[in-house]
This record gives structure tokens, sequence and C-alpha cells, in this order.
């Protein structure tokens, strides 16, 4: 559904993308991320047909979105990471306003507000004045006015950018709802384990370049080659940190208040020995235990020295 070749952009002499490339499949949610100047909305406004690509081609449902600009848009529904609402306008006005944008009829528009309203959990809003909304109702109606055409693509860029939790919780069920219905996603977040629990694939940019992409389970378990170790002692940190650097098995090590945390590239049993070779030597370890992996450690680790 989402096809990108090559694509870069050049802000004079910054290079915004360089050479990106990736295919996103019909009816997956993606999940883009990085952190800011990383290329996502510079991509996503590429995609929406408003920014032209220095070089590189990106095609939505087929279409080249530079040479065939007015079919992407019938397929796209796109918000922008902040937009500005009719303020003087109520939710129902809001959405009627967009449908006649689309050439929709008053018909179809009366029959198809409703429904919308209902799908973002707003309508009890229906006649309430737009300006009154809270940031999380306003971000929700933005979504329906994104639906009021029924595209087959939505291109979310930093969807849940300043919401409380409870609105992002929101959000993200409709999202799930949208998923179920079949709509190819493309969403940009810095919430990285929301993403996760929602997201089929994720791609993560970090200046200008993609340095990974696919599901989440597979970007993990590429990273599971390097552990992270949580090691608490009462009392020698120092010493134990001398020691930890000299083994060749230890990437790195950073003391955190009460614990020391060490990057591990060994096997199990190479764990194992680890461990015993600090009993040996008499070290106070109260707790030494694998980390659980995240998103967060995931993103840091892969984007380390990225663009530097």
């Amino acid at each position: 559904m989402i096809k990108i070749e090559q694509l870069t952009k050049h802000y004079g002499k910054m290079n915004a993308l360089k050479g990106i490339t990736f295919e996103i499949e019909q009816g997956t949610v993606f999940g883009f991320v990085g952190p800011n100047g990383a290329g996502k909305s510079t991509t996503m406004s590429i995609l929406a047909t408003l920014l032209e690509p220095s070089s590189g081609h990106a095609y939505v449902g087929g279409y080249e979105v530079m040479s065939h600009p007015a079919k992407v848009r019938e397929l796209i529904g796109y918000m922008p990471d902040f937009f500005g609402v009719y303020d003087r306008l109520t939710a129902y006005e809001y959405l009627d306003f967009y449908g006649a944008c689309y050439h929709l009829s008053v018909a179809k528009r009366k029959e198809m507000i409703p429904k919308l309203l209902e799908l973002v959990n707003l309508s009890h809003k229906i006649d309430a004045d737009v300006d009154h909304l809270s940031r999380g109702m306003k971000q929700r109606l933005g979504l329906a006015r994104c639906l009021v055409h029924d595209p087959e693509v939505l291109i979310l860029d930093e969807p849940a950018s300043g919401l409380d939790p409870r609105a992002r919780i929101e959000l993200r069920d409709i999202l799930k709802e949208l998923r179920n219905m079949g709509k190819t996603i493309i969403i940009s977040s810095h919430i990285l384990p929301e993403l996760a629990e929602m997201c089929d694939q994720i791609g993560i940019i970090e200046a200008g370049e993609m340095v990974a992409i696919g599901r989440v389970d597979e970007i993990y378990s590429r990273m599971k080659e390097q552990r992270v170790l949580k090691i608490r002692l009462l009392d020698r940190k120092e010493e134990a940190m001398r020691v930890l650097k000299e083994n060749p098995l230890i990437s790195f090590v950073e003391e955190e208040q009460y614990w020391l945390t060490a990057g591990f590239t060994g096997t199990d049993e190479e764990q194992r020995l680890l461990l015993q070779y600090l009993m040996d030597r008499s070290f106070p370890i109260v707790a030494f235990n694998e980390a659980e992996g995240n998103l967060e450690e995931i993103f840091l680790e892969i984007t380390k020295g990225v663009g530097t």
C-alpha cells in the first residue's frame, strides 16, 4: 500500500532524508519511531503530497505521490503533528465543513458525522464548540476529520503529542478499532511502549536514515545479542566496576544509585560463570538479574552513534 524508494530530502546543506527505503503492506499498522529532527515528519509530508522530495519515489496505493497527487489524496487521511481548528464551529459543523470539501452530499454527511463522532467517543460533544474541547478531544476530532472520506490509508504524525495518560489510552483504543476495520496506518510517536502494543511493524529512523525495520519481536530478538545485567551490591561497587570492565564479555558498566548496569554479550552459561566469579571474590551481591528489554532500550541501542 505504501512504498518508498531511495527517498531523499535536502534543505540547503542539511540532508533531512538520506535515501530511505521501506514498504508497508495493506492493513498494516506501522510505527515510525525517531527523535525530533530524525525525518519522520518530512517523510509523512511527502507521503501526504505536501512536500516534494529531492530524489527518490514514494507511492501510495500504486500512485506516485508527485505524479498523481489528486489520486493519492483520495486514498489518504492526513493528521499533522499540529493542526488548527475553527473555534467558532461546533464539532458537527467542523466535520460537515470537511465533508463538503470532499464533495460529500448533505444526506451523506448527515449520515456519516454521527457515526464518526461515535467512533472517536465524541457523540456527547456533537453540538459543543470546538474551542471548548480539551486537547485530547480536539485530537480525536482531528482524527475523525481524517476519516470523513473513508480513506484507505491514515498518516498520523505524533497524534498522542501533549496528551495526558487517559487521552493517550483513548486514542490508542480508537486506533486499534481502525486497524480492525482494515485501515493501513502509519503513525509516528515517541511513546514507544504504546506503539509496541498496537503496531504490526516498527521502523526506527535516526538522522534521516532507517536504522531498523521489522516486527517488534524481530527487532528485540536482534538486540538480545547483548543482554543488560542489573547487579546490586551492599558495598565495593567501584571495585566491582573495575572487575567487570576487565571482562571481555562486558561492553559497558554504569552506576545507577544502588545498582550496576552492565552490557553482556555472553551465553547463559557464561553469565552463570560471571556470577560465580564475583561470588568467589566475596563481593556482597544481593541481586543479580537480566533486565527486561523494552523499546526505549532497543531504540537507544540501535541509534547509538548514528548521525554523529
